[in-house]
Formats: structure tokens, C-alpha cells, sequence
């Protein structure tokens, strides 16, 4: 595969393979664009479209006397999206497949490159989860690229990060889901946007640090003041709160940068936080 060619312009069937241990493949594929995703995966299909989905091919398995294998090849446009759409279900094992892999209960997801692959059999038996894995790694192989994480991600201070709770996104539908912040875009999140949320878990219980990337100075201040407005117009003092759970928020701008702690346990929690991110 080249690695100048265009989303779109790869075969996606070619990724995959047509039989692995008995099971074979049945049926033609089936494609779905941005348009017709809708029709596969109604109600998660919103959540691909705010990574910039640009194809899905679909595969099924079937061996008899075994559980059907659905096999889900995304194109995502871009490494990123593809990092960022494995980033937003975090739950199972790492199984060391492609650049990201993870299996719980007959699913495994991996992300290489800009692709996102989910491999499901629907019924997790011995058979199955090898037949899952090995499926997972031929399709990693034939995956002829790699993609670069995010430089964002770098800027999370590691002391109490849990590794396997980082989202990455650009949509405020996606931070959302995983915290809520408000219903309408107060950040002014978008695709020149980079955005990570990480959790951090300490003896004092949980707390989140969200990092924004604006592409220049003028739209970062804007969503600094927006956040100020909107979100803590009552604080006492300028960029710091105590909130109705008596946890502490605290927000800070640099250059094109903005951190936001959410849920601290201190007043001095939240500053240390922020002075880990700016020093």
C-alpha cells in the first residue's frame, strides 16, 4: 500500500483477509460512507463523524457450529482520527496488535495508521478469540503505515494519569460524552482544534485536566473569556473556582494553549496541576 495515496483511494477489502482459522468470509462486503453510515451503525454513527469518518467496508465470518465474526475496516482520513475514534472506548486488554489493540468480550479494536479496525464475534469462545486475534493481526500486516500520535498528548504530566483513560478529540460532542461541559460549544472546538482529556486518580479521589490547542493566539483567548463567562462567572478570583461539590476548577491560557482542571481537591491541587502543564 502507498503511502501517499488519498483516503479513499485504497481498496479497504484488499486489508482483509478473505478466511482465517475455518472461518471464511460470506457474502460481499458492504461499503458505507459518511452519508450512509447511518445505516450500519445508527447510533454510534454520529460519533465517527466527529472524527472526519470517510469509509467503512464491512466483512462477515462464518464458520458452522461457530459464532459469525463482523469485521469493521475504517478509513479515518487521518492517523489522528483513527487514534482518536480507539481513544473513546478504552475498555479491555492490551493484546499488541498494530499501534493500539485492545480485547474484551469477542471485541478487538486497533487502530494503525489512519485506520480503525473492530473485529467482533458474537459469541466469545476459545475458538472465536484466537480466530478474532488472528484476524486482528493479519490486517495489521497489511497495513503498510504507521501514524503519529497527537502532539498534544505529550503535554499531559504523567504523575496519577491513568495511561488508559487519554481521549482525544476535536468536537465538543465527544468531550461530552466523556465530561460534561455544557450543551453548547462553549469552547469553540473544531477541526483546527486539537483537544486531549485525561483522568488522574489520586488517594483524594478523581480529577481531569483538558488541554486545547487553537490554531493562534486571538481564537484561544476567545474561548478562554467564552469559558469564564459561561462556565464560572461567579469565581472570586480570575481563572479559579470552588464549585457546588466542593472540588476546585481552574482554567489558564498560554499562547495558544488552554488547560482546564476539573474536580481538583484543593484550591492548591488545581495550581499545581496548571504549573504542571506551563512549566
Amino acid at each position: 500500500m502507498c503511502k501517499n495515496k488519498n483516503a479513499g483511494d485504497i481498496d479497504l477489502g484488499t486489508l482483509m483477509p478473505h478466511e482465517v482459522n475455518e472461518w471464511k468470509s460470506q457474502g460481499a462486503d458492504k461499503i458505507y460512507t459518511e452519508e450512509t453510515i447511518f445505516d450500519y451503525i445508527n447510533g454510534a454513527g454520529e460519533i465517527y463523524r466527529a472524527y472526519n469518518y470517510k469509509k467503512l467496508q464491512a466483512r462477515n465470518f462464518t464458520r458452522e457450529g461457530h459464532p459469525q465474526i463482523i469485521a469493521d475496516l475504517f478509513d479515518m482520513g487521518e492517523a489522528k482520527n483513527a487514534f482518536g475514534i480507539f481513544t473513546h472506548n478504552l475498555e479491555g486488554e492490551k493484546v499488541g496488535i498494530g499501534q493500539g489493540s485492545l480485547y474484551s468480550g469477542g471485541l478487538l479494536q486497533i487502530w494503525k495508521g489512519r485506520y480503525f479496525v473492530s473485529l467482533f464475534a458474537e459469541e466469545e469462545t476459545n475458538e472465536s478469540k484466537a480466530a478474532v486475534l488472528a484476524m486482528g493481526k493479519k490486517v495489521a500486516s497489511s497495513i503498510n503505515e504507521d501514524g503519529q500520535l497527537p502532539s498534544i498528548i505529550e503535554l499531559l504530566p504523567e504523575e496519577n494519569l491513568k495511561k488508559n483513560s487519554i481521549r482525544y478529540f476535536y468536537n465538543h460532542l465527544i468531550l461530552n460524552y466523556h465530561f460534561f461541559l455544557a450543551d453548547d460549544n462553549i469552547l469553540n472546538l473544531a477541526e483546527n482544534t486539537d483537544a486531549v482529556l485525561g483522568t488522574y486518580q489520586t488517594e483524594n479521589g478523581k480529577h481531569w485536566l483538558l488541554l486545547v490547542n487553537y490554531p493562534n493566539k486571538e481564537n484561544a483567548v476567545k474561548a478562554y473569556n467564552n469559558f469564564l463567562n459561561v462556565y464560572m462567572p461567579e469565581a472570586l478570583e480570575e481563572g479559579i473556582l470552588q464549585t457546588e461539590n466542593a472540588k476546585w476548577t481552574a482554567v489558564k491560557i498560554k499562547q495558544i494553549l488552554l488547560t482546564i482542571v476539573f474536580d481538583a481537591p484543593s484550591k492548591g491541587a488545581a495550581e499545581e496541576m496548571l504549573l504542571a502543564v506551563h512549566n
